[in-house]
């Protein structure tokens, strides 16, 4: 879904590319709630490309259920964290990120970022009235990756113009 397609939120403003750009490059840590540890799900993905690329982040991974995830200590909530996030990056449902927004707000952090797919005017309202920047319905590591040149090496950008097979 681009932002296009989603209902207008009353004092907030889907961040531009170059928003987005400066909002990765300021952070120096980032949490993501709801990591998962099974590899086919998006948020591993992209903690696994965060934790392995050549980024300065300190990342945080946050699952209540989860005591561990690619090797890195899983907290149980933003209050557990040793300190407060930049970024929270948020892989839960839609319908949850109002509750997540307060979670994130109460941390102090400066940024809520939901990833690709998810959308609340609710959450991105609350959030932007606290002060905090917000980014919705775009994925960290497809941002991050576009901005450092890094696609072709993420899996994105094979090359191939072509849409036959070789």
């Amino acid at each position: 879904m681009s932002e296009a397609k989603h209902p207008e939120v009353d004092g907030w403003t889907p961040p531009s590319p170059l928003e987005r750009k400066r909002i990765l490059d300021d952070a120096t840590s980032i949490a993501i709630v709801g990591a998962s540890k099974n590899p086919a799900r998006a948020s591993n993905f992209v903690a696994t490309y965060l934790l392995s690329s050549s980024t300065d982040y300190r990342v945080y991974l946050v699952n209540p259920r989860e005591t561990e995830i690619l090797g890195q200590p899983v907290y149980a909530s933003l209050d557990d964290l040793p300190e407060v996030p930049d970024i929270v990056d948020v892989f839960r449902k839609s319908d949850d990120l109002p509750e997540v927004a307060a979670d994130v707000i109460a941390v102090g952090a400066k940024v809520f970022w939901a990833q690709l797919g998810l959308w609340n005017g609710d959450a991105a309202k609350a959030t932007a009235d606290a002060g905090l920047e917000v980014v919705m319905d775009r994925c960290t590591k497809i941002e991050h990756a576009r901005f450092a040149g890094g696609l072709h090496l993420a899996g994105f950008d094979t090359g191939v113009i072509s849409s036959k097979r070789r």
